[in-house]
């Protein structure tokens, strides 16, 4: 793999969770991996008063104790800023000078802005007004975390915001979903087999089904999600692109303006669900109070930071069509939910029904499914039918499957891993363009403004550790959710939870 060009990686926010558990991990992948540029840098930012020795002692609690460990956090540097002016920022440019004149790297700057939302116009317009947002030598990128926007109106705001300081191919806007090994693996499964792409349509496919089940619940973040609830969380942003990926037509090359082009396409094609539409295509749910291995466990509304008579959802169940060539007709399901039996997030193709049973009843099965594992035990599972061995021809689903880990020599890289190498090399294949949230946004702000303003649109208790309200089972018709476990391979024989 080509290397990416000299550069130094500001992270604001470094002091807090995310730099510590997933980004300063990440980056030491990539350099034990020996992908890192040859002359590279980390310089931490926020507000805590901090030495660069302070900053690297921060990093040995997610660093393993080694000579390499060692090597690479002589790498990070530290310095402490303020935002409340464009003034607060010189000390930061003064540094980032220091550091490209000592360590003779060049001027080449990404910005990853690990702070909270309210920063985010913020920080970028003391970017610029320090000179640092543009170069006519050097390249100057921007990484913004999620949340983009808390509804339609704010994610537009905040797209014009930072389209003031930055250009649109310096933004890149993470999700950390995209970065999946697995969620990758659509594009090869489909695009590169001839035996998936002529089946990947109307004709073939009956319904599509996504699920992202997380066993967890709030853990202790009660305050931040009874603001956020499970549609911003989870489907506007995560499983919208996954279904992006499912969907799209095959791009002209394997670039990053051609993919984000097909996935604006699905976005611009989903049928919008009216206000008063609402409760017939989406099921919102709650947890309540239950036993979970003889362990009481809370209900949402009894988490600290919870409002008492809140509701806000941690369960959303979405029926929804693409109206294109393609999938005219065919429904799309997604559903997402926190305190249920397992974690586990899939894509599920449920193939047409052969038209005629030629084996009678006896030899009768379920559709042929096609299952994409995105985690836990990657991989991808077919499911067939087969004769049972003996007289007569009684019909068996069985299962055909390759998993990840089969790749012993090599190893699978995390979300951050994969995302923030790309930005370094200046790929933005595998994140969010601005318009193509603005359009997400626009699919699900009916939903929330029906949920805001129509108090007799119901939110369903379900006991935690359960799958969810059973009214969620309702939006399949005559169908039923998957329930997947966490063993993919032995699926049907027993189920790991």
């Amino acid at each position: 793999m080509k290397k990416a060009e000299d550069q130094i990686l500001v992270i604001f926010g470094a002091s807090g969770d995310l730099t510590k558990r997933k980004l300063i991990p990440a980056l030491f992948e990539l350099y034990i991996q020996n992908l890192l540029p040859d002359k590279f840098a980390v310089l931490g930012a926020s507000r805590s008063t901090l030495s660069d020795g302070d900053f690297r002692k921060r990093a040995d609690e997610f660093l393993p104790d080694n000579e390499k460990a060692a090597e690479f956090k002589k790498m990070l540097f530290y310095q402490s800023v303020q935002n409340d002016s464009a003034d607060d920022l010189l000390p930061l440019k003064e540094r980032l000078e220091e550091l490209s004149d000592s360590l003779k790297i060049k001027k080449n700057y990404i910005f990853y802005l690990s702070t909270p939302p309210s920063l985010y116009p913020l920080i970028p317009k003391h970017l610029c007004e320090n000179g640092l947002s543009k170069s006519d030598n050097y390249f100057r990128r921007l990484i913004v975390e999620k949340p983009f926007g808390t509804d339609l109106k704010s994610a537009k705001d905040l797209n014009q915001q930072l389209l003031h300081y930055f250009e649109e191919e310096q933004i890149y806007r993470i999700d950390h979903y995209l970065g999946k090994e697995t969620v990758q693996n659509m594009l090869v499964t489909r695009f590169s087999n001839g035996i998936f792409e002529p089946l990947w349509n109307r004709r073939y496919i009956e319904r599509v089904e996504i699920t992202s089940a997380e066993s967890l619940g709030v853990e202790g973040r009660g305050g931040y999600y009874d603001h956020s609830g499970a549609m911003r969380d989870m489907l506007q942003n995560h499983l919208l692109q996954v279904a992006g990926f499912v969907a799209m037509e095959p791009p002209v090359v394997v670039e990053a303006d051609a993919i984000r082009n097909e996935t604006l396409k699905v976005f611009q094609s989903l049928r919008p669900i009216r206000e008063n539409e609402v409760s017939r295509y989406v099921i919102r749910g709650q947890y309540t109070a239950s036993t979970i291995g003889n362990k009481k466990v809370a209900g949402y509304r009894e988490e600290p930071g919870v409002a008492k008579f809140s509701r806000t959802e941690t369960f959303v169940a979405l029926k929804f069509f693409i109206d294109n060539w393609r999938w005219a007709g065919v429904p799309f399901y997604i559903r997402t939910g926190k305190k249920l039996p397992t974690r586990v997030t899939e894509i599920v193709i449920h193939f047409r029904k052969v038209p005629h049973h030629l084996f009678g009843p006896e030899g009768t099965q379920g559709n042929n499914q096609l299952i994409i594992r995105i985690q836990p035990d990657e991989g991808i599972l077919l499911k067939f039918g087969m004769k049972t061995p003996g007289t007569g021809f009684k019909v068996q689903t069985v299962n055909m499957d390759f998993h990840y880990s089969d790749l012993a020599d090599k190893k699978v890289p995390a979300a951050y891993e994969r995302l923030l190498l790309d930005c370094m090399q200046g790929d933005a294949t595998l994140y969010a363009r601005g318009d193509a949230v603005e359009a997400a946004w626009e699919f699900v702000q009916p939903i929330i403004n029906a949920w805001d303003t129509n108090p007799e649109i119901p939110i369903y208790g379900y006991p935690a550790g359960s799958w969810g309200p059973e009214d969620s089972d309702k939006l399949i018709g005559n169908g039923k959710w998957r329930y997947p476990c966490k063993n993919l391979s032995n699926d049907g024989l027993y189920c790991e939870l």
